[in-house]
């Protein structure tokens, strides 16, 4: 999965030679992890089919504000389809169609999704050599940038009239990639490396057994799509989870012991901008291990523990430029003790959470968290799901550390 991985990409086709291309730019989309939605024009219908787009994109194509063949006439809302994009590329883009953009001429459905979206609009040129050099289409190149909208610079090559020249579209992979680079080059964690604990640890007792915790390592996941997401390298150590990524922008180091885990986070700590300590890290551990199963007897057993390493103690005492958060669950004095160990272990923010609100907690999709950061600033959040919770915890250090 890349930067694209999860949005919803409205794909606007208009009636250029080009028009063929777009089969191998859906399915290029797709394939990065994006939903995909076609608005077409009715010429683009000459070149390439809404069957084969609609079969590509497994949704419906639009051409017009009524689907005709359709004897309840619906009407196909483009003001909800332009909220639904995240991202809205219009490919190819004629001389025609980019005259209409820039004028605001709504003569057709495409035109007026356009004009209703409310996200980032990519388009990408295409015609012929000297329609592509005339003044006119200068100034609607030009006037299409001031509004915001992003060109995908047309290329140099063969066109269909047998001259070579610039106008040419670009092909699907150079689409993919300018918008995958504009896209993480406006990202606010754009060049940060962030490290990430998720998970319980397991300490054995013997080779079946083992001490533990309920934790899933959801709230950990979440908290490095996010990071991902907002354009980071994530270095994420997990514990026993069943949860997993293919987001290319994170890297997954599974361990199992509170041992494993304090010598992978080392591992990537130093080069860490910022560090969030999620895992559920067992506290003690076996003094020894037995090498066979232990058999079940009628007396009691005992079992010797020792304190395992603290991690985010080890991160606190070596602090240089990472801004440091550690989680605390709590079930009495919940306030209290998130600030002693905020102060106690060196961090820069702590997240709080009880075991007593409902909701939040191990194996829940949701969490209910209080941001605290090291001047004792205290920011409550309401239930949510878990990944917006990772949403909100981003925000918090992203405003502190731009301040």
């Amino acid at each position: 999965m890349t930067v694209l991985g999860g949005k919803n990409i409205l794909l606007g086709i208009t009636g250029g030679i080009a028009a063929y291309k777009t089969a191998t730019l859906i399915r290029l989309f797709i394939k990065a992890g994006a939903s995909v939605k076609v608005v077409m024009t009715e010429s683009a219908k000459d070149f390439v089919t809404p069957l084969t787009l609609s079969t590509l994109s497994k949704n419906h194509v639009y051409s017009s504000f009524t689907d005709e063949e359709d004897k309840n006439a619906v009407w196909n809302n483009h003001v909800e389809l332009g909220l639904w994009a995240d991202y809205m590329l219009i490919a190819p883009a004629t001389a025609n169609t980019l005259s209409k953009m820039a004028s605001g001429n709504s003569d057709n459905f495409l035109l007026a999704t356009y004009l209703s979206a409310k996200c980032p609009v990519y388009f990408a040129p295409a015609m012929d050599l000297d329609m592509y050099k005339h003044a006119s289409t200068k100034q609607s190149l030009a006037a299409l940038q001031s509004f915001g909208n992003i060109m995908i610079p047309a290329g140099h090559g063969e066109l269909a009239s047998g001259l070579v020249g610039e106008g040419r579209m670009a092909e699907p992979e150079d689409i993919i990639s300018f918008m995958e680079n504009d896209i993480l080059s406006k990202l606010p964690l754009k060049g940060k490396k962030v490290l990430i604990t998720a998970g319980p640890t397991y300490e054995a007792i013997d080779p079946v057994r083992f001490i533990g915790n309920h934790s899933t390592g959801k709230m950990g996941f979440e908290l490095a799509e996010t990071a991902a997401a907002m354009g980071a390298q994530v270095y994420l150590v997990s514990g026993p989870s069943a949860l997993n990524t293919n987001n290319s922008l994170i890297y997954l180091d599974r361990v199992v012991s509170a041992e494993e885990m304090y010598t992978a986070a080392h591992k990537y700590y130093e080069e860490a901008d910022i560090a969030i300590l999620s895992a559920a890290v067992s506290d003690y551990r076996p003094k020894t291990t037995a090498a066979e199963k232990i058999k079940k007897k009628n007396t009691s057993l005992e079992i010797s523990l020792e304190p395992t390493k603290d991690i985010l103690a080890s991160f606190g005492a070596i602090k240089k430029h990472q801004f440091l958060v550690g989680f605390a669950l709590e079930t009495e004095n919940e306030l209290e003790n998130a600030k002693k160990k905020l102060s106690r272990k060196n961090l820069d923010a702590i997240v709080l959470n009880s075991l007593r609100d409902e909701g939040a907690g191990f194996g829940k999709p949701t969490n209910k968290v209080t941001f605290i950061d090291k001047e004792m600033n205290i920011k409550p959040f309401d239930l949510k799901p878990k990944s917006e919770v990772a949403s909100d915890i981003f925000n918090e250090i992203i405003n502190r550390i731009n301040d």
